[in-house]
């Protein structure tokens, strides 16, 4: 079985989903099963069968962060001192073409959130990144062309 790389913070959010899906969610859909299967007839019981497919999905996330958490190599970001790239730092990019900024922290695959403006370190972005130092142009080949970005700064927060 392979280490996963993630955060402590990352670490920290499997937890609280895994708690909150075994103490809240798992006893919540029990109890609306309990609920349909006395509405009788459960072949034609919509109630009935939504709740079973939200217990399956619920059983089958407990099962996934279980083997997430297990695998879990926590790597605490605040200890690194580099003046590269490597896993967990936030790097401030701009656009060669543009010129437009964007900050990104380097995180575990199963951490990774765009939207929070984590990547995961298997993206292309991040793997041109890796090992790379202030002020250092990237060339990223994405979906939509070949992107070039210069590096302004790296921090391990």
């Amino acid at each position: 079985m392979d280490k996963i790389p993630v955060t402590a913070t990352g670490y920290t959010r499997m937890e609280a989903e895994l708690r909150n899906l075994k103490s809240v969610e798992r006893p919540s859909v029990i109890s609306a099963i309990s609920e349909a299967r006395a509405h009788g007839d459960l072949k034609e019981n919509a109630e009935y069968h939504a709740a079973k497919e939200k217990q399956s999905f619920i059983e089958g996330r407990i099962k996934e962060l279980e083997d997430k958490i297990s695998r879990a190599d926590v790597i605490d970001i605040a200890s690194i001192k580099s003046d590269v790239v490597r896993f967990g730092a936030t790097v401030t990019l701009a656009d060669d073409d543009t010129g437009d900024e964007s900050t990104y922290q380097i995180v575990g695959e199963y951490e990774a959130d765009l939207k929070a403006l984590r990547i995961s370190l298997t993206a292309p972005i991040a793997r041109a990144l890796i090992g790379k130092k202030v002020g250092a142009n990237v060339e990223v080949t994405t979906p939509k062309g070949a992107k070039s970005y210069e590096i302004l700064a790296i921090k391990y927060i």
